[in-house]
């Protein structure tokens, strides 16, 4: 286990992870031990004296957060996302957009929970640009949501299962706010809708790296690479020079 490299990642990499390890197994030989769970909480592990080698977080501040407690060595944004609409579909979608679904009192809507989670942050981001440009509607949203995914005491999603399709085909909500990396999957499955989000409301989900041990830093260089690259975007994430600082 000595050439095993330690990882904790955040959910929404998995897809991405296993071409991801493979092939950096294969051009180094190094194998990879990796962990998924909302990033808040993962950092908070890391914290309380966990060891690992690189944290690959959805969001920059959490391993900056680490690095400036000492506990990694180096951050690096990798990758980008950003949010879309998931309903049940039905007749009662006809006509509506994906922010009066997101408004109809007659749909559950479910998100991740913040803090405990980035999708959670961004989508009460994306609650407050919905506020300025409608006023109260954001509010309706904050009170309405249905914190379901994502936190310490959240049920576990079952494996093979996307958040979105567990939890409205399940029957727990309607409507899910989640990230737009697995929009292909969720059409897959006709008994979703899935909507874009215009990118004047949208936030833009910036992922980093927290390079923690010096064993973590070929994963990471790898990941920043052209072949890395080129498998994080296949999983339906932009590059990492796409959500770089402006």
């Amino acid at each position: 286990m000595t050439n095993t490299i330690k990882v904790l990642a955040a959910g929404s990499l998995r897809r991405a992870w296993a071409p991801l390890c493979d092939a950096f197994t294969e051009e180094t030989d190094s194998k990879v031990d990796v962990e998924f769970g909302p990033a808040g909480l993962l950092r908070e592990r890391i914290e309380q004296g966990e060891k690992v080698d690189l944290f690959a977080s959805a969001n920059t501040a959490h391993p900056l957060t680490l690095q400036q407690h000492g506990k990694a060595l180096d951050v690096e944004a990798f990758c980008g996302n950003s949010l879309c609409v998931t309903a049940r579909k039905g007749p009662e979608l006809d006509k509506l957009n994906w922010l009066s679904v997101l408004l109809d009192p007659r749909f559950r809507l479910a998100t991740s929970t913040p803090q405990s989670d980035p999708s959670g942050d961004y989508t009460w981001q994306m609650f407050e640009q919905i506020e300025r440009r409608h006023p109260d509607a954001g509010a309706i949203l904050r009170n309405k949501a249905l914190r379901l995914v994502g936190g310490e005491k959240s049920a576990k999603i079952p494996a093979g299962k996307l958040a979105a399709e567990w939890l409205i085909c399940s029957g727990q909500a309607d409507v899910f706010i989640g990230y737009t990396s697995y929009a292909a999957l969720l059409r897959e499955n006709d008994a979703l809708e899935v909507y874009n989000i215009p990118a004047d409301y949208n936030v833009r989900a910036r992922y980093a790296l927290a390079t923690c041990t010096e064993k973590g830093k070929p994963l990471a260089e790898f990941i920043l690479s052209e072949t890395g690259q080129h498998i994080l975007q296949n999983a339906g994430f932009c590059g990492r020079h796409a959500v770089m600082p402006e």
